[in-house]
């Protein structure tokens, strides 16, 4: 395309714009609904567009003394001309693809040039104000993307005949309903319209399939259109439109499911901050857990309790959490920690029950003995009243008004849509029947995940793991396991029957041991009481089986082959809560065995040959009642690349990112944030590996083994069951290696529906 033809009329005064392809890809912003509202005929402001690069060449033409695109240049300007031949009043406008704050507002009432110079002299009034329109670009910065070099000769700058009449200003679509129909912006009052409004409306929405922000000059009841931008509104707000545009045929069903950003669908779950203006954060973490809690603060999970059951909100800050407070993080409102990042256990936590957190905040210090906590240079004690917002990790002080979750019949209908063309399955990542039937209403197709160990995180649990943990011997162990049966047995029943057929992955024991053990001195001095111990006997045992590195140490599949009795224990409860779900459903028991932390296929020859063994001596897999597979959960690079051999003595494997990514990377995933802010902001790494998956390293790993491991065994099941697994970026890399499903946290379910079905199409 010559330059020449980078100026162009897109709505001319007579007649209609005729534009070739690749000016046609050169509109954006208002051009192209400025072209698309002239192109059906409405009534249009008349309009011209010029690129940067034909600019700059009438520029390099004006200082050679050469006329020959000026006159192309002119005979543009003359497009803005009517029938009645008067030259009109001109406006300037910038016309980007993204808003962006420092672009030149319109530059209204700029007379036609007197002559043929002063169209292109920087002197004058109109090239004056189309070079500060470019100016206002910034060097580089394009429509498409500010790396590629030839953006910036792209960028494009619009010149207007002056509208004649009143101009106003609303919005094609409710900005809280998202029903069509102009309505008022930002809560302002709505114009007087006529009648008239509403096919441009329609059209409008049909063309931009986005809430607009319309402007028209109105005269004698007259319409002409001048001009549109997108405005961003709530999710809820586009998702109802979206289902509107289908349901009035403006769209496919696909064209919803496609158009609709399966980010924003966490704030249709989660309560947000209605409003931020005039509140400036105290402080700034990583938001792991998205919505927004404000509450008293507490500095434990007894507490927490206290005001839960008294009808107060709190929020719980903690250095970091461990499974002690599980049952302050149910009862808190949100978390705030000191430590962790996104798969930490207070995000783990708090994404599957749904409480906004906000961890790594680098800046707060908590002095649980005392009661009181640092942000920054300031103290709080229990009482003080904070708000966290656990979409982007800020801090507030005192109280914000929030706005509680819109949860219509429209998520649900786009949902419906989006399993239509989706052939990836989704589960969740469980342990407890009130999770399991959240992540049921959210769509979810099964348990990707149950960690067993999860399930011991009340406090007369926990003194039962602890006393197996502890145990001096196979006795005393022994003693200690037989006592979790029961417990793990109801659980499993519990479990089985919520999902109702639907598969029910199941984790064996995986604690790193750190984790289940007692830290404070309180904490100690109540274990020892529980078991029966001295104090002083119990902190020799602690120190007996303390780890340097317990994230390397003795956990998964390394406990179950040092003691068997705990894989005996967590087998016989599995097969007797399959026993006890199959005799209250019509549904067969669909129970998958799933062995952790592995890196050698003679590992996982060890525990098959034995969980098989205890599975058979049940006599249930005689029974159509019960459909029992074996499966390895992939988490060490080694295991990456010999799953060609362990593929031949598994049903399934299922990959836990978590550990993968530092395991890979060689970094600890809770010690990260330390770090990982500053290698960003250096542009070391792109993106947090522990948010989005590394595409380049862990997923070549991942991608290894899956080539390897089907190779090996062609009826091999595929599994993602790390928190990578509700991230829409890593989900499209996912459905590219052709895995069967993945698992995610219950309230990303919805997420991963949405994007493995736009994945699809």
């Amino acid at each position: 395309m010559s330059l020449a033809q980078e100026m162009f009329a897109i709505a001319p005064a007579m007649g209609k714009a005729n534009l070739s392809a690749s000016q046609l890809k050169l509109l954006s912003g208002k051009s192209r609904w400025i072209f698309r509202v002239g192109e059906a005929g409405f009534p249009t402001v008349p309009t011209i567009c010029i690129t940067r690069a034909a600019w700059d060449a009438l520029q390099s033409e004006r200082a050679r003394r050469d006329v020959k695109l000026r006159t192309h240049w002119i005979a543009c300007l003359f497009k803005l001309v009517d029938k009645d031949g008067n030259p009109p009043v001109l406006v300037v406008r910038t016309s980007a693809a993204t808003h962006n704050g420092g672009l030149m507002p319109a530059k209204l009432g700029i007379s036609a040039p007197a002559n043929p110079e002063d169209s292109v002299d920087p002197a004058r009034p109109l090239a004056r104000a189309i070079k500060n329109a470019f100016d206002s670009y910034g060097f580089g910065q394009g429509w498409t993307s500010p790396r590629q070099d030839d953006d910036r000769g792209k960028q494009i700058v619009l010149v207007q005949a002056l509208a004649d009449g009143e101009i106003e200003q609303f919005l094609t679509r409710n900005a809280v309903t998202g029903a069509l129909g102009a309505s008022p912006i930002n809560g302002g009052p709505l114009p007087r319209l006529p009648d008239t409004i509403e096919p441009l409306v329609a059209l409008l929405d049909a063309k931009a399939g986005r809430h607009m922000v319309c402007s028209v000059a109105i005269k004698r009841g007259q319409v002409t259109f001048v001009s549109a931008r997108p405005m961003q509104v709530t999710a809820a707000a586009d998702l109802e439109a979206a289902v509107d545009r289908v349901n009035r045929k403006v769209w496919s069903a696909q064209n919803a499911v496609s158009r609709v950003d399966p980010t924003r669908l966490a704030q249709l779950l989660h309560p947000r901050i209605r409003s931020t203006e005039g509140a400036t954060p105290i402080a700034t973490g990583l938001g792991v857990s998205p919505g927004a809690a404000s509450g008293i603060i507490v500095f434990n999970p007894e507490d927490a309790a206290r005001l839960r059951a008294r009808g107060k909100h709190c929020i719980l800050v903690v250095n970091e959490t461990g499974p002690a407070d599980i049952e302050g993080m149910k009862a808190a409102t949100g978390i705030l920690t000191a430590r962790g990042g996104m798969s930490s256990h207070a995000g783990v936590i708090a994404r599957i029950t749904g409480k906004p957190c906000v961890a790594g905040v680098r800046t707060l210090s908590v002095d649980a003995a005392e009661m009181v906590c640092r942000i920054g240079d300031r103290e709080f004690r229990s009482g003080d009243r904070l708000t966290i917002d656990g979409s982007d990790g800020s801090v507030y002080l005192g109280t914000l008004s929030l706005a509680q979750p819109h949860i219509g019949g429209a998520i649900g209908t786009l949902l419906g849509w989006s399993d239509a063309s989706r052939t990836i399955a989704v589960r969740t990542n469980v342990e407890t029947v009130e999770s399991a039937n959240t992540a049921l209403s959210f769509g979810a197709e099964g348990i990707g995940l149950a960690r067993s160990e999860h399930m011991f995180f009340s406090p007369e649990r926990m003194v039962a793991l602890r006393r197996m943990i502890l145990s001096e011997d196979e006795e005393d162990r022994s003693r200690a396991v037989n006592g979790l049966v029961d417990f793990q047995t109801g659980d499993y029943s519990a479990l089985f029957s919520a999902m109702k057929g639907l598969p029910v992955t199941v984790r064996l024991f995986d604690p790193p041991l750190h984790e289940f053990l007692p830290r404070s001195d309180e904490d100690i001095e109540e274990t020892a009481a529980s078991l029966g111990l001295a104090v002083r006997a119990l902190r020799l045992r602690l120190e007996r089986i303390a780890e340097i590195n317990p994230m390397l140490g003795h956990r998964g599949v390394r406990l179950a082959i040092t003691y068997p009795e705990i894989l005996q224990m967590q087998m016989q409860a599995i097969m007797a809560g399959v026993r006890a779900a199959s005799e209250k459903q019509s549904e067969p028991v669909a129970v998958e065995v799933m062995v952790p932390f592995v890196s050698t296929a003679s590992e996982v020859a060890w525990v098959r040959e034995r969980a098989h063994a205890i599975a058979a001596n049940s006599g249930l897999l005689r029974s159509e009642r019960v459909k029992f597979s074996f499966g390895t959960m992939i988490e060490l690079p080694r295991a990456c690349l010999r799953a060609g051999d362990i593929a031949n003595m598994v049903d399934f494997i299922s990959f836990g990112t978590n550990d993968l990514t530092q395991t890979t990377f060689g970094i600890s995933r809770d010690d990260a944030p330390t770090f990982l802010a500053a290698y960003q902001r250096k542009g070391i790494y792109e993106r947090d590996p522990f948010v989005t998956i590394d595409e380049k390293g862990v997923g070549e790993m991942i991608s290894i083994a899956i080539e390897r491991g089907r190779a090996a065994n062609p009826h091999l099941k595929i599994g993602i069951c790390g928190e990578h697994a509700g991230d829409p970026a890593s989900l499209k890399f996912f459905a590219g290696l052709g895995v069967d499903y993945v698992s995610c946290s219950p309230y990303r379910v919805p997420v991963a529906r949405l994007t493995l079905a736009q994945t699809s199409a």
